[in-house]
């Protein structure tokens, strides 16, 4: 049978639309795969960050600090500038940036960071009283916390000077457990500070279901409104240095991960093209078997 043209445009249309609606339905069936933020350590070979991570439903950025061995990536701190800065107005405006945790004052090596908390508390508080384009939802202050750093409770009083929301990192090389962990952050840790939790699965301390019982654990004692979880998109490169996970390594992390609030670390340097869209596809799979499973 031949169709007209009367005939031909009210049937595309009607294709158009049964296709739009499955994709509708697909989208509202589509299990939660946790992943909400993308975690941005500001240096200079990063400093035009972009990427395509709103694709996968990323509306929140980390930016780990924005001073880092007193060297500034925002104008108006009196230290020297890095010699490009970030176009910060361009970042505000982007899908995956619309909530920001705005990193204050770190350095890159951890030792250095843990011997001048005072330091960058100080400088951190200036930090924040800065003006942005960016929509702060919270503060990020990066000096990392692990049980093996017996000086670590002096940091929670210290904590008290900055503004609120306010963030550090933990993680547990060390592998003393879940509960032990969560009760040593519960000693001295104040109250109304959050945790991003680095889960470890990147540099092979854990597989990613104990992770999974990590992130349980603290949820459980903390709240789960004061945990974040870092999912580390990277794998040892065998030459002293990192390279991004694969999706067959990734996936299994961020599903058995996926009840939590999920950061990717990192976006600029690790989540690239080809592995967001090899995350997209596996979140279709996900949608699929979930309807037809």
């Amino acid at each position: 049978m031949i169709l007209n043209r009367r005939q031909i445009v009210p049937l595309l249309l009607t294709g158009m639309s049964l296709i739009s609606g499955a994709w509708w339905f697909l989208k509202r069936r589509a299990p939660d795969h946790g992943i909400k933020g993308i975690v941005w350590q500001v240096d200079n070979a990063t400093v035009d960050i972009n990427g395509d991570w709103g694709s996968l439903g990323i509306r929140e950025l980390l930016i780990q600090w924005t001073v880092v061995d007193e060297l500034a990536f925002i104008p108006g701190t009196g230290l020297p500038l890095a010699s490009r800065l970030p176009d910060w107005d361009r970042i505000a405006r982007q899908p995956w940036a619309r909530e920001v945790i705005l990193g204050l004052a770190g350095r890159f090596q951890e030792t250095e960071a843990r011997q001048n908390v005072d330091r960058l508390v100080e400088l951190s508080k200036q930090i924040s009283s800065l003006p942005t384009p960016l929509n702060v939802s919270g503060w990020y202050f990066p000096v990392e916390v692990d049980p093996t750093w017996s000086d670590a409770p002096r940091m929670g009083a210290l904590l008290a000077e900055l503004p609120r929301p306010l963030w550090i990192s933990v993680y547990d090389s060390a592998n003393v457990g879940a509960r032990t962990l969560a009760d040593w952050l519960e000693s001295w840790l104040p109250k109304d500070v959050g945790v991003f939790f680095q889960d470890g699965v990147g540099v092979y301390a854990r597989d990613a279901m104990t992770a999974r019982l990590y992130a349980d654990t603290l949820a459980a004692m903390l709240g789960q409104e004061r945990l974040r979880v870092i999912v580390e998109a990277f794998r040892p490169n065998g030459a002293n240095g990192f390279r991004s996970a694969t999706i067959e390594e990734l996936s299994p992390q961020i599903e058995a991960l996926s009840e939590h609030h999920l950061y990717l670390y990192d976006g600029p340097h690790y989540v690239n093209e080809d592995l967001v869209r090899s995350l997209e596809r596996a979140v279709f799979c996900l949608n699929r078997d979930s309807l037809f499973g």
